[in-house]
């Protein structure tokens, strides 16, 4: 049979965004998978065996071929099945969808998961303020599109769970004003749209547990000041 027909393992942690990601697309392609829960305190050595370089999930194995990376992955499942499409066909459109999704890994969360697990003020408030400034990009970019690639989930909505899911979850447990419907109030609605999508909700962990986990988290960090 085709590559596609092949068995898929993907090796996850919940409440790891990159690993909804992947989630979101083998659902949005309606692809059969087994998930493989890891516990990254204590490596796996199917864990190390697939991922090497990293040590870190996700993981995807088709067949006898592994990968890592996220973004890298979503890309790998759009071109191995071709329902649903996850990037634009046009080559302008595909650029331009990894450009933001390039964006989104490299200039919101970082700085915006710093703005809540950081201990000193200062460095606190130089993240907030990064997180702002890339925030209003996104803002700029989605404008009064349903989403970011026009009427259907695509491939910078997918890398933007981060934004839509985790971010309002860690700024609640900082008391932090970081995602609001004032401050960007069309990237706001776009948060809205896409965890009510059903693809999305199906894919995304669960809240409470992943709000209990990264709460203790961050008590753990101020009881260490």
């Amino acid at each position: 049979m085709g590559s596609s027909q092949e068995e898929v393992t993907l090796l996850g942690a919940t409440g790891s965004p990159f690993v909804s990601r992947v989630e979101i697309a083998l659902h949005l392609k309606g692809v059969e998978y087994k998930y493989v829960e890891e516990n990254l305190s204590i490596k796996s050595e199917q864990l190390l065996k697939y991922n090497p370089v990293h040590k870190k999930v996700p993981v995807f194995v088709h067949g006898d071929k592994s990968l890592a990376e996220s973004l890298v992955i979503v890309e790998y499942i759009d071109e191995t099945w071709n329902n649903n499409p996850i990037l634009p066909s046009d080559p302008y459109k595909r650029a331009l969808a990894r450009f933001w999704s390039k964006f989104i890994d490299d200039k919101i969360v970082g700085v915006s998961w710093k703005s809540v697990f950081t201990v000193d003020e200062k460095e606190r408030e130089k993240n907030v303020a990064e997180t702002y400034e890339g925030l209003q990009f996104l803002e700029n970019e989605i404008k009064e599109k349903k989403f970011f690639g026009g009427e259907e989930l695509g491939l910078v909505d997918i890398a933007a769970v981060y934004v839509a899911y985790w971010i309002p979850l860690v700024q609640e447990i900082a008391g932090l004003e970081l995602l609001t419907t004032e401050k960007f109030p069309n990237l706001y609605r776009w948060t809205q749209e896409f965890v009510n999508h059903p693809i999305v909700k199906e894919s995304l962990p669960p809240r409470d547990p992943v709000f209990a986990f990264f709460k203790g988290r961050y008590e753990a960090l101020l009881a260490s000041k």
